[in-house]
């Protein structure tokens, strides 16, 4: 079985919900015999145990829904008389025609045999993120601002009114003033208790009738949507949508894509017009059944927004399903311009300003007031000198004191400091940026403040030149502009997909956002005002849904695709910096920020549009250059001439785990023309759009000859971009520069021999009801003698623990697009046993075997072919073959194979005495 680690936002579990009838769950599945995943030192799935989805032939739409859930009778009637272990959990027919089975290891191969059966899929894990503390202040801060969706609500008048935006994720909490009366539909397929990813607790779905929200994802990603709170003057993006609320998640805790796609199915049946979806499994495939699900929500006329993920520190490919829908909306994640903060007022000979700091954790409360003079430490890092203090005794007294970030840990420094008698600590950074230190325990009993490091390295400067320097510290908090402010934040996922669709899509604020938390008079809520901070691309996507449902009040006839293309050819890149610094007509990766921020206004009052929305180019390899035809179209009543021009973004070289920036550009011809900048920037090609009228740009798009990275292989991308007068359309493009199939898919895999905890003193051990003889594990210079039981087992009355069936634990570096397992007998014909498509890659290119977690694949054999009759007694090896993504199966260069040592089968009629 291959049970493929989910690693990302948030996601489904399972249950039954407004598909079919309630299922009962099965009790967990016990672990196999034979290793573990812990004795192997290799973590084990964090999918549920034996979840699947079964996808059947037929799309969803073509035939009623009863007719398609009789086909999935069908096939489970089949299983039965099949003899396959196994229990429903939930079917769709809306979204999806299928359902989802919990089944034994050992039966999967069994489940891909049926008539009518077109693919299996793991049902993927995703765990709820946690809210975190922030300003008590009820306002969204400059994150509106930023979208213009404060233009759109106070200038144009729009607020949502008469749309309904549906959310999945952990419910709403339908108490709070942000949502009073507002929401319209809602259905809890969880209950409070649910936890798809522990047996502790109680892991079976418990729905209530409110989709009431403990666990304050939900609601905070409502109240960017659209919550409105007069006495508070908090207004989200669209201020007077109604909600549909689904809850996925109870308080704690993980739930599952099967719960995922339920909420889909249930969104559609309610009309939502927009959907947001602040959840996903990173380094998937379009292919997943989530994501195949919102394409087909959005073929029925809704739009649909998903955070692409918050994977960006495990490298390129990482944005998840369902984001990577090719209809959906992916977003990824900007910082905030601003951000509210403590602040102590700096006095230099006189002349005071504020400087906002965050207060490290285990840290004692500033004294108000208080006046302290400000002093530079010698070092400045205040770390240790020879195992000891740097400073005397009392060389501090009465002092705040300067330090600097780097060397040792944040609790040395503060010790050191402390210890000498100062009054305060104040640390400046030693990069770009804000941080928040943790001193752990010890406690201090003086202020630590941090805050940037411009400002501390003007103080040190003013302190140095003799300067008189004091310090007094302030009650409540005061806005900043964020130096990383209009940056895509470190944790936005990147892009493109596996099949090099161009993903994310779009940008929007997600990095310290403010919003509604459940009240803690309803059993939530970590700030009793009911408003919190939170970051991540899950605060980044009800932006742009929010923006949807302006855009619809005011445009009724657009379709989910104008609503989409709008936006994305309207959107700036104007926010966006490489390496800290502006590079004007150099943007960052399109790969993390898609075409750039979300410009409300601007795509309200477009009258000019550029389909397709973006160009997804492929690879380069025997085709560098692509040609690709844009068509721009005139709604206006005026003719309209526009320069058209090329910025190329930077490249991403390195690795796929480890990203690097590359200056090798992209050129571009437009009719036959450069479009290209010279070095004062002009340049371009002219074109007119007449009135109600179209031209169609036919535009060569050539990848970067040369890469500054030890490489032979990168994403590049970049704009077209279309200047006019009123107005400017901009067009982003993505392709990978060389021959994608170097990038290798398979890492480490592992051979799993037979079980290390059983003896190895006894004959064999025979099981008549399956015709099959199992040996202890070999002596010296045998074979080792499988089962192909993945259960335990007891045998006659030595209670003798069953061998494990023979296990390949594999690493997977990219996502594949199909992997088939085989069993290779003596005589070198090679058996199918399993055929899975459309493959994610693990997390993280750390592979250590030992005790430290890490996320593989495992594939069983059962001692059966793909055409169900049992392999004969005899030496076998199993042989796993992949292919890449993209890769052309005719192709021998585009398939990885590994083939395990041998080992024997045996059957027959030995007796287990």
């Amino acid at each position: 079985m291959n049970r493929i680690k989910a690693v990302a936002l948030l996601s489904g579990a399972l249950f039954l919900g407004a598909c079919g009838q309630p299922q009962t769950a099965p009790a967990p599945a016990q672990p196999s015999g034979g290793h573990t995943a812990a004795e192997l030192g290799l973590s084990p799935s964090t999918s549920p145990s034996g979840r699947w989805f079964v996808e059947l032939e037929g799309e969803p739409g073509t035939l009623s829904a009863q007719s398609l859930r009789a086909q999935q009778q069908s096939v489970l009637l089949q299983a039965q008389s099949a003899g396959i272990q196994f229990q429903e959990v939930a079917s769709f027919q809306t979204l999806f025609n299928g359902f989802s089975v919990d089944i034994a290891d050992a039966e999967v191969g069994h489940f891909t045999r049926l008539p009518g059966v077109k693919a299996i899929y793991p049902v993927d894990v995703i765990e709820q993120p946690q809210l975190q503390e922030g300003s008590s202040t009820p306002e969204m801060f400059s994150a509106i601002g930023m979208t213009g969706a404060d233009i759109a609500q106070n200038e144009l008048g729009l607020t949502g009114k008469g749309i309904k935006v549906g959310v999945i994720d952990s419910g709403m909490d339908n108490e709070h003033p942000a949502f009073a009366g507002r929401v319209v539909s809602q259905y809890d397929f969880v209950g409070d208790d649910f936890d798809a990813s522990t047996t502790n607790g109680n892991p079976i779905p418990q729905p209530d009738p409110i989709a009431d929200d403990c666990g304050g994802h939900g609601s905070h990603v409502a109240g960017i949507v659209g919550g409105n709170d007069p006495a508070t003057n908090f207004k989200g993006v669209a201020p007077e949508v109604s909600f549909g609320s689904y809850r996925v998640f109870g308080c704690n805790g993980s739930t599952t894509a099967d719960i995922m796609l339920q909420a889909m199915e249930r969104a559609a049946q309610d009309g939502m017009d927009v959907v947001n979806m602040s959840i996903g499994s990173s380094f998937q495939w379009a292919e997943y059944p989530t994501a195949k699900a919102a394409d087909r929500l959005v073929k029925r006329g809704v739009v649909v927004t998903i955070s692409a993920g918050n994977s960006g520190a495990n490298g390129q490919f990482a944005t998840g399903a369902p984001s990577l829908a090719e209809k959906a909306i992916s977003v990824a994640a900007v910082d905030n311009a601003e951000i509210s903060l403590k602040s102590f007022n700096l006095t230099v000979d006189g002349t005071a300003r504020s400087v906002g700091y965050m207060l490290a954790s285990g840290s004692a409360e500033p004294e108000v007031g208080k006046v302290l003079p400000v002093v530079v430490a010698d070092p400045v890092n205040a770390c240790s000198v020879n195992g000891g203090s740097p400073f005397a005794e009392n060389q501090f007294s009465g002092k705040a004191v300067l330090i600097q970030r780097g060397t040792c840990t944040f609790a040395e420094k503060a010790k050191n400091v402390a210890a000498a008698g100062a009054s305060a600590i104040l640390m400046f950074n030693n990069a770009p940026g804000y941080i928040s230190p943790g001193l752990g325990e010890p406690a201090i009993k003086i202020p630590f403040a941090s805050f940037l490091q411009s400002e501390g390295e003007a103080i040190r400067a003013d302190v140095q030149a003799g300067k008189t320097v004091t310090v007094s510290f302030n009650a409540g908090e005061q806005r900043f502009k964020n130096p990383t402010g209009g940056s895509i934040t470190s944790f936005s996922s990147y892009g493109m997909g596996p099949d090099l669709d161009l993903k994310p899509e779009l940008s929007a604020p997600g990095g310290n956002i403010y919003s509604a938390v459940p009240l803690q008079s309803n059993g939530g809520g970590s700030d009793p005002s009911g408003y919190g901070i939170k970051s991540g691309t899950s605060m980044a996507a009800p932006h742009v849904a929010g923006a949807a449902a302006l855009l619809l009040q005011a445009h009724p006839d657009w379709t989910p695709e104008d609503v989409k293309t709008r936006m994305m050819n309207t959107a700036s890149t104007r926010w966006f910096f490489s390496n800290g610094q502006p590079l004007p007509g150099t943007p960052i990766y399109t790969q993390l920020q898609g075409a750039g921020m979300l410009d409300i206004p601007a795509a309200h009052a477009s009258t000019v549009f550029a389909a397709p929305a973006k160009l997804s180019l492929g690879e380069s390899d025997g085709m560098p250059s692509r040609s690709k035809v844009v068509v721009l179209t005139n709604r206006g009543d005026q003719p309209q001439t526009f320069t058209v021009q090329h910025y190329p973004a930077l490249s991403v070289a390195g690795t796929t785990y480890a990203p690097k920036p590359s200056t090798g550009r992209a050129t571009m011809t437009v009719n036959g023309q450069s479009a290209d900048l010279d070095s004062a920037g002009q340049g371009g090609v002219q074109v007119t759009v007449p009135a109600g009228g179209q031209v169609e740009l036919n535009v060569t798009i050539t990848a970067p000859t040369a890469l500054d990275a030890k490489s032979d292989y990168a994403q590049y991308g970049g704009y077209l971009v279309a200047k006019g007068t009123a107005e400017t359309v901009s067009v982003p493009y993505g392709g990978f520069q060389g021959d994608y199939q170097k990038l290798e898919a398979m890492g480490p895999v592992y051979f799993v021999q037979g079980s290390q905890t059983t003896k190895r003193d006894f004959p064999a051990l025979y099981d008549p009801a399956l015709d099959l003889v199992y040996f202890e594990n070999e002596q010296p210079g045998k074979l080792p003698d499988y089962t192909f039981l993945t259960f335990d087992r007891v045998v006659g009355q030595r209670g003798l623990k069953v061998l494990d069936a023979p296990t390949l634990w594999v690493h997977l570096d990219h996502q594949v697009q199909t992997v088939i397992m085989e069993a290779v007998d003596a005589q070198g014909t090679a058996h199918p046993v399993q055929t899975f498509p459309y493959v994610g890659r693990n997390s993280t290119n750390v592979y250590q075997v030992g005790t430290d977690a890490r996320p593989w694949n495992d594939y069983v054999w059962d001692g059966t072919y793909a055409d169900g009759a049992k392999a004969p007694a005899g030496q076998y090896q199993l042989r796993l073959r992949v292919l890449k993504a993209l890769g052309n199966p005719d192709n021998a260069a585009h398939w990885e194979v590994y083939t395990s040592p041998a080992f024997n089968v045996v059957r027959g009629a030995a007796s287990p005495d």
